[in-house]
């Protein structure tokens, strides 16, 4: 496994599993099964709805908790100070965990500055080994590290081979913000998996076009979740440090590239609408 060294020191998992999408009770087997394969980092999120069964899995495994680097993520709802402390906590006891390696603020509405007080001030408990953000573009990003003490560790985002966001990574370096893909396969959209210059380049190492993907990606410092229910799909997944894209191979994939999210835009009002109206329950 290779590691990203975040701007407070910390060492993070470059290849986690994310378990977006996976019901609760098909979470916990799942990340047994990631486990057993060698995955370390684990992302949920409160608006998942499977933090215990997350909390669970990492119980149940027989390692103990230092081994494990678990991110979790505030849902929009939970948003200012108050409110944003006391939901942490409840995470926190979902996970059954005394603390979280990462705590992000999932999306960028709602009182964002008070949920962030939060958790600097449970970052200096000890209660969060890192906090950082999610789906923040990079004029919101530079606004909350301006005004703020501390700068986010992380900033999570699309970041796939059809939206590769280089501008914002830009910034982020800049910044010492570690970037990390929510969805490195754009969730085969554009028909990833199919994708004929992702297949030619994986002939050349007897990879796969979604091993291709991640191993791209973590060439250029990017921090990748994938995910499946599949163990063997796990296992393939985790296989991509034993193969270095070339210069040219990097060059063709970054041809890729489109201008616009693949999901949404964060700058849409009937997606802003669409975002701050959800609701979740997270018990």
């Amino acid at each position: 496994m290779e590691f990203v060294t975040l701007n407070n020191g910390l060492k993070m998992p470059i290849l986690g599993f994310g378990v977006f999408q996976i019901p609760k009770e098909e979470t916990e087997k799942c990340v047994l099964d990631a486990i057993d394969v060698g995955y370390r980092l684990f992302d949920t999120a409160q608006s998942y709805g499977n933090e215990r069964e997350l909390g669970n899995a990492i119980k149940n495994s027989g390692l103990d908790r230092k081994e494990f680097f678990i991110t979790t993520k505030i849902w929009i709802s939970e948003g200012g100070y108050e409110k944003a402390r006391a939901s942490i906590l409840k995470s926190l006891e979902r996970l059954q965990m005394d603390y979280v390696d990462l705590l992000l603020i999932h999306q960028p509405f709602n009182d964002y500055y008070g949920t962030y007080r939060a958790m600097e001030e449970l970052y200096k408990e000890g209660k969060l080994k890192a906090i950082g953000v999610s789906n923040f573009y990079s004029d919101r990003l530079i606004d909350l590290i301006k005004f703020n003490e501390i700068v986010p560790m992380v900033n999570q985002v699309e970041t796939h081979p059809y939206h590769q966001q280089v501008a914002a990574h830009e910034i982020m370096k800049k910044y010492g913000v570690q970037i990390q893909a929510w969805a490195p396969f754009a969730e085969g959209k554009n028909n990833l998996f199919g994708d004929e210059t992702l297949i030619a380049i994986g002939q050349k190492y007897d990879k796969s076009a979604a091993q291709v993907t991640l191993r791209y990606l973590i060439q250029r410092g990017i921090s990748v979740l994938p995910k499946s229910v599949k163990k063997d799909r796990m296992k393939q997944n985790f296989e991509v440090f034993d193969f270095t894209l070339s210069d040219e191979d990097m060059d063709a994939i970054l041809k890729l590239d489109q201008p616009v999210s693949q999901f949404f835009s964060h700058v849409d009002p009937a997606m802003v609408e669409r975002l701050t109206s959800l609701t979740r329950s997270f018990d």
